[in-house]
């Protein structure tokens, strides 16, 4: 049984009295508690799909199902990771957490404990008082992928999470993410710039095409977890990198040096 079900799919938005065509027709099916990436260039509509997945953009044809359920609105019981935290100022780490709790109307004190346990595990456990202006870039992501993940959602959608972060940062919470994942699995929907982050974190890469997007392939990643920093020396992270980045060049998304070129 398929966790998330996109049949036929396509978005077209109207913009300054022109139509746009984010995303052609799509057909994919993502099982529980898989990890999968999506990965292409830059406007390419991997956002447009994720927030449809979500419930946030109506689709302009096709139909996606969410627990067999047809989406017709924001899905509920999901939790969304965007690239900036989107902290509230006035509010500490652990009430920051907190929120998602208070809009679904549910009693912050029964997840006190779920929330410190979040905290610990991702190591922000003396920053509990802390203000989002006192935390670094990674801290307050840290935060935010606490926060949607305090309701224990089995599903969780990620829009280029660690798109803003420096190299150092992005690394660790890779690592920290895959951690996390491994300790209680839900499904992710990853989406990501980065051929090397999808292909170290994800199950299989979904790979689009330049927008209208289109899925060019599906690439299955066959490596053990957890994949830790010697992971990117495995011949078969090579082989994958090698796939998709040979894909983009065919399309004309990458190219070639000077020096390649001429050979």
């Amino acid at each position: 049984m398929s966790k998330i079900s996109i049949c036929g799919v396509s978005k077209k938005f109207q913009r300054d009295g022109r139509e746009i065509r984010a995303v052609a027709s799509l057909d994919a099916s993502i099982p529980t508690g898989e990890f999968v990436a999506i990965v292409g260039p830059s406007g390419c509509g991997k956002s447009t799909l994720l927030r449809m997945i979500a419930g946030l953009l109506p689709p302009t044809k096709g139909e996606i199902f969410v627990e067999d359920e047809l989406v017709v609105g924001p899905v509920k019981n999901c939790g969304i990771v965007f690239q900036r935290p989107i902290l509230l100022q006035w509010r500490n780490t652990l009430n920051n957490i907190l929120l998602q709790i208070e809009m679904r109307g549910l009693n912050p004190a029964h997840y006190l404990q779920k929330s410190r346990e979040l905290l610990e595990k991702t190591g922000l456990s003396d920053f509990e008082d802390s203000y989002p202006h006192e935390l670094s870039g990674g801290m307050q992501q840290r935060v935010a992928i606490a926060r949607a993940l305090v309701h224990d959602p089995p599903l969780l959608l990620m829009d280029e999470p660690f798109g803003a972060l420096d190299a150092l940062t992005r690394e660790q919470m890779r690592i920290d993410l895959e951690e996390l994942w491994m300790g209680k699995p839900t499904t992710v929907v990853f989406v990501t710039h980065s051929i090397d982050e999808a292909v170290l974190l994800a199950d299989r890469v979904i790979v689009m095409t330049p927008r209208p997007a289109e899925i060019d392939r599906i690439v299955e990643i066959d490596m053990p977890r957890p994949r830790g920093f010697g992971s990117r020396e495995s011949a078969n992270f090579d082989t994958a990198v090698k796939e998709i980045t040979e894909m983009f060049l065919s399309r004309g998304i990458f190219r070639k040096s000077a020096s390649n070129t001429k050979q």
